[in-house]
């Protein structure tokens, strides 16, 4: 597994734990960008998506 993934937000080096699963999110410790693990070999990830609130709906 790659060590080391780029963030799509910043273009940053993120290392995530080596236990990662696909669906953890992890943070980019340059922006603070929410990244969801996608696949694990290769590494990858994309932008965490936005949890809106439902109000009850």
């Amino acid at each position: 597994m790659n060590k080391y993934v780029e963030c799509p937000e910043c273009a940053a080096l993120v290392q995530p734990d080596a236990d990662v699963e696909v669906g953890e999110l992890i943070t980019c410790p340059e922006c603070g960008t929410e990244l969801e693990v996608t696949a694990i070999d290769p590494l990858q990830v994309t932008l965490a998506p936005q949890v809106e609130e439902d109000w009850g709906e």
